[in-house]
């Protein structure tokens, strides 16, 4: 089993949401074994919910998304649901301004984020893990994206960040046929950044949120817009918010304690100011 944190500090969507904070890591488990961590719209908004607490809540550094059990990370929508909230054209569009607020509160988040990767991560479950800064899978994961096999439309984000990953001619393939890749082709193709055998997940994770969050967070924040507007086209970079955490990261607390740290030869005790 994925040893993943056994208690939660707090619970949304009846508890198919789950969330704890440990060692400045916040923690948010998709909850719904059952169906393999399926997606209904009540989760989509308690993991906006609780992505928000982890925000606000300065303790926080960094946040890992990851999935209960140990079949998947998340299989995607809750198919269940579609008759009910997408079964037309009208009805989805309703279904997406919902769940599209919460992709795009992780799409700007502006903590670390990881995403904890063992079993199926399809669809909508794609969707969320290429969200996250970093994405660290078992050996066990599969990965696709199962639209066409369903009819449905994968959204502009979504293939977004497909195609800035995998590139064109590797988004095509696999929204064209629905395959299901594993783990180590994911990892050659530029889905995820690491694998680790799957006893290892829970502990390499956790190693990498750690290490996040004993760094100047400052420094941190710079890097994650720094390299969110090298993203953008030219034209739309904003320039001035890169000088702007550039300068703040300069007149820091946290730029005269890593100097001092770093002279005295002892561990820097950075507090984001």
């Amino acid at each position: 089993m994925l040893d993943v944190p056994k208690s939660a500090d707090k619970s949304y969507a009846d508890g198919k949401i789950l969330q704890s904070v440990a060692e400045g890591v916040g923690t948010v488990t998709f909850n719904n074994p059952d169906k393999r961590n399926a997606m209904s719209l009540d989760m989509w908004e308690g993991l906006g919910a609780a992505l928000i607490e982890l925000r606000d809540d300065p303790e926080v550094r960094v946040v890992i998304l990851t999935g209960a059990g140990d079949k998947a990370f998340m299989s995607g929508a809750d198919i269940s649901q579609f008759e009910k909230n997408r079964h037309n054209a009208q009805a989805s569009e309703e279904y997406g301004k919902r769940s599209d607020a919460q992709r795009a509160l992780l799409a700007d988040y502006p903590k670390p984020t990881i995403a904890c990767i063992r079993g199926f991560c399809l669809g909508g479950g794609m969707q969320i893990a290429m969200l996250a800064d970093i994405r660290i899978a078992a050996e066990n994961s599969q990965f696709g994206i199962p639209a066409a096999k369903l009819g449905i439309a994968y959204g502009y984000e979504g293939l977004n960040h497909l195609v800035s990953l995998v590139g064109p001619s590797w988004a095509r393939l696999l929204l064209y046929t629905g395959m299901r890749i594993d783990s180590a082709e994911a990892l050659r193709i530029g889905l995820v950044d690491r694998v680790v055998p799957d006893t290892e997940l829970w502990n390499a994770t956790s190693d990498i949120a750690r290490t996040i969050s004993g760094n100047a967070p400052l420094a941190i924040q710079a890097a994650k817009i720094t390299i969110a507007q090298v993203l953008k086209d030219p034209d739309k970079r904003d320039m001035k918010a890169i000088k702007a955490i550039g300068t703040a990261c300069m007149d820091s607390d946290d730029f005269r304690e890593g100097r001092r740290a770093f002279m005295d030869k002892r561990k820097p005790r950075f507090t984001g100011r």
